[in-house]
């Protein structure tokens, strides 16, 4: 896993901004799974996250240690991903996303692949 990825995890709760018409948009996050090809976080299809991730896929991951000043930043282009298996990874690995997602054929939930431009450690 990369050092962001791992750090990331490390903190638990994240904040993913997105584009939201004239202004920035952010909200805390849970769950993420890093593959080979990108990191992977999920969301619902009725949420305003969802509409916004499919109009300006350029998006950020942004997290911050408790009790530290250590953070890191994450910029990425998000892409919608439908492979069952991806999800049942994310189910797997984040089991607090079961709560909202009791299975990963479930049809309102939703995975994107962030495809990493840049990531900053501090």
């Amino acid at each position: 896993m990369s050092k962001a990825g791992d750090f990331i995890k490390e903190c638990g709760v994240y904040y993913v901004l997105t584009v939201n018409g004239d202004f920035p948009a952010g909200r805390p996050f849970g769950g993420l799974v890093e593959l080979e090809d990108g990191l992977y976080i999920s969301t619902g299809k009725g949420k305003d996250v969802y509409e916004q991730l499919k109009a300006h896929p350029q998006m950020q991951l942004i997290a911050l240690k408790a009790g530290t000043r250590s953070w890191a930043r994450v910029s990425g282009i998000a892409k919608e991903c439908e492979d069952v298996k991806v999800k049942e990874r994310l189910l797997r690995e984040a089991p607090i996303l079961q709560k909202h997602y009791p299975s990963a054929d479930v049809p309102y939930f939703a995975t994107f692949r962030i495809e990493v431009v840049d990531a900053q450690l501090c």
